[in-house]
This record gives C-alpha cells, sequence and structure tokens, in this order.
C-alpha cells in the first residue's frame, strides 16, 4: 500500500528523493523490475 504522498500524487520515479529514498519499497509505489526468465534452449 502506498502512504508516500509523492509516490501518490506523481509517482515513485518522478520523486526529487527517489535515488536516496530508503522507503521507496516500503511506503512507496516502486517495484524492481522482474529479471528476464531464463531461456534454457532443448537440445
Amino acid at each position: 500500500m502506498t502512504f508516500c504522498p509523492v509516490a501518490l500524487a506523481v509517482g515513485c520515479v518522478k520523486c526529487p528523493a527517489f535515488k536516496i529514498c530508503p522507503a521507496k519499497g516500503v511506503i512507496g509505489d516502486y517495484r524492481k523490475a522482474a529479471p528476464p526468465p531464463d531461456e534454457k534452449k532443448a537440445p
């Protein structure tokens, strides 16, 4: 749930303190990008 007022208004990425914010994943709306799936080819 998003509690940060900046995240509610414009989103975490647009916040001026985004790079230094320790709580962007806790009270903000920031989510890390999912890693690409491993593509294992069958022989």
